[in-house]
C-alpha cells in the first residue's frame, strides 16, 4: 500500500520498461489527495458512527536488513534496536488512538495485514511485546484472515513457530526468485538456502496458507532462470503463488541510475516479455493443477484459499493503517499518515492522530474505484454494481469497454464482463481508460 511518485499507467506508450509506475493500487490517484482534507473530512468522519462495513488493520513495519534496488516502499535499514523498538511502542498507541474514535470504537477486525518493510525482521520478543499491547486494545483473535510477510532469511524455527501461534492465517514469502545471483544483483538480503528452511520450517507447522511472492523480470532474468523458478514453485506446492511484473517506479535505485545515464541499458526485460513469462507461469501452475484468480494470483484450492484482505479492500471495506507512511480508509474517506519516521512517532506521541492527507471521493469515483480494482479479479458482474450503486455500468463505461471489446482485452456477456488473458496479463495498462478526465493524464502521486 505504498506507493512511490509515478507517471499514470496510459503513459506507457512503448513496449520498454520506462521509469514509472504500472501497478494501479487505488482510485482517485494520489496526488488529488490533501493535507487540507484531514481536518475538513478525516477527522470529523473519524468522529461519527461506524460504516457498516468490514473492518481491517494493516501495520507496517518498515524494518529491512537491506533496502532492495527495486523497492520503492517507506523503508529503513538505519535503526538501531532502540529505534526499532521506540517505533513498536508508537505503533502500538496509535492503535489506542485510532480506537479511540467513533467510527472504529468496539467494531471487530474481520482481517489483519502485517507488511512492510519485513515483518519478520523483528525479534520475536519484539513481535509478541506488540502482539500483546494491540490484541488488549482490540483482539483480532476471530479475525478471519491475518497475513503477515516475511523475508526468508529473517526466520527461525522459533520465530515461525511465534508467527503461527500468534494466530496468523496467511504465511506470505518474499522469495521473488530462486537464483542467487539474481537475488544478489537487485539487491535481495536472502539467498535460496533461506528459501528452502523457512518454507521447510512454515510447512511444519500447518499454516492455514502459505503464499509465495515471485517478480518476472528482475535484472539478470533469462527464460531459463525464469522457468526454473516457476518449475520450483510448482514443486514446493505452495497453497498460492503470488506474480508481479518488475517496473521502475521514480525512488528507487535502479531508476535513479537509469536517470542518470541517458544512454543506459534497459535494466529489466520489456513488457511484452514480461507478461510472456507471467503467461507462461499461470498455464505451468494450471496444468498443476492451480486456478487463476486475479492478475497476480494462482491458487491450488479456490474453496479453501481465499485473498480476505483483497477482496474485502476491492468491495470498499474500512482499513486502519497504523505506521509511517501507512495508508488508510474509513467512513469512505481514503486517508494516509505522515511519510517522514521523525513527524510520524512525534505526533502519535503527542496523542494525534498521524494523518497526512486524505479524501473523501464521490459517488462516482467510489464506483470507478471498485469497477477497475475488481477487474483485476478477470471478470466483474454489472449486477453487483447496479445493485450497490444503482449505476448501469455497461452504459456509464460505455466508451472505455466498446474500446477493450474491439481490441479484443475484454468481452461482454450477460451479467459478466471478462477480460481475456492477454487482457488479464495488461490489467493495469488498461485500467486508467476508466478514471474520470480530471484524472487520466495527472500524476498518480
Amino acid at each position: 500500500m505504498y506507493i512511490a511518485d509515478r507517471v499514470m499507467a496510459s503513459s506507457l506508450v512503448t513496449d520498454r520498461t520506462e521509469v514509472g509506475n504500472y501497478f494501479v493500487a487505488n482510485y482517485p490517484p494520489f496526488s488529488v489527495w490533501t493535507s487540507e482534507a484531514v481536518d475538513r473530512d478525516a477527522r470529523p468522519r473519524l468522529a461519527q458512527p461506524p460504516a457498516d462495513v468490514p473492518l481491517g488493520l494493516y501495520l507496517h513495519i518498515p524494518f529491512c536488513r537491506k533496502r532492495c534496488h527495486f523497492c520503492y516502499f517507506r523503508v529503513y535499514t538505519d535503526k538501531n534496536a532502540s529505534e526499532v523498538q521506540g517505533y513498536l511502542d508508537v505503533l502500538a498507541r496509535e492503535w489506542e488512538l485510532f480506537s479511540a474514535q467513533p467510527a472504529v470504537a468496539g467494531r471487530p477486525l474481520n482481517f489483519v495485514y502485517f507488511g512492510g518493510g519485513t515483518p519478520s525482521y523483528i525479534s520475536t520478543r519484539q513481535l509478541e511485546s506488540l502482539v500483546s499491547r494491540m490484541d488488549a486494545v482490540s483482539s483480532w483473535r476471530s479475525a478471519e484472515e491475518i497475513t503477515f510477510e516475511c523475508e526468508p532469511g529473517t526466520l527461525s524455527e522459533s520465530k515461525i513457530a511465534t508467527i503461527r501461534g500468534l494466530g496468523v492465517t496467511r504465511l506470505s514469502l518474499g522469495v521473488e526468485n530462486f537464483d542467487d545471483r539474481i537475488l544478489e544483483i537487485n539487491g535481495r538480503a536472502h539467498r535460496s538456502g533461506e528459501i528452502d528452511k523457512a518454507y521447510a520450517f512454515a510447512q511444519s507447522l500447518d499454516f492455514p496458507q502459505i503464499n509465495i511472492d515471485l517478480i518476472a523480470g528482475m535484472l539478470g532474468e533469462t527464460d531459463a532462470n525464469w522457468q526454473a523458478c516457476v518449475r520450483r514453485t510448482i514443486d514446493m506446492a505452495p497453497d498460492s503463488v503470488t506474480i508481479y511484473q518488475m517496473e521502475l517506479p521514480f525512488n528507487t535505485t535502479i531508476s535513479r541510475n537509469l536517470l542518470a545515464s541517458a544512454d543506459a541499458q534497459e535494466p529489466v526485460a520489456a513488457w511484452s516479455t514480461k507478461r510472456r513469462w507471467v503467461a507462461e507461469a499461470f498455464e505451468a501452475l494450471e496444468a498443476a493443477g492451480y486456478t487463476i484468480g486475479s492478475a497476480y494470483t494462482a491458487v491450488r484450492d479456490p474453496r479453501k484459499t481465499k485473498f480476505i484482505y483483497r477482496d474485502r479492500l476491492w468491495q470498499g471495506a474500512d482499513l486502519v493503517g497504523l505506521g509511517v507512511a501507512s495508508f488508510g480508509h474509513v467512513g469512505g474517506v481514503h486517508m494516509q499518515n505522515l511519510d517522514s519516521f521523525e513527524a510520524y512517532c512525534a505526533a502519535v506521541e503527542e496523542g494525534r492522530l498521524p494523518l497526512n492527507r486524505a479524501l473523501w471521493p464521490t459517488g462516482d469515483e467510489r464506483l470507478i474505484r471498485e469497477f477497475v480494482l475488481q477487474l483485476k479479479l478477470g471478470s466483474v458482474r454489472p449486477s453487483y454494481f447496479h445493485g450497490k450503486y444503482g449505476v448501469d455500468v455497461l452504459d456509464r463505461f460505455q466508451a472505455p469497454l466498446d474500446g477493450l471489446v474491439a481490441e479484443g482485452w475484454l468481452a461482454i456477456a450477460g451479467d459478466r464482463i471478462a477480460l481475456s488473458r492477454e487482457g488479464l496479463l495488461r490489467v493495469d495498462s488498461l485500467l486508467p481508460r476508466f478514471f474520470r478526465p480530471e484524472h487520466a493524464s495527472v500524476r498518480y502521486t
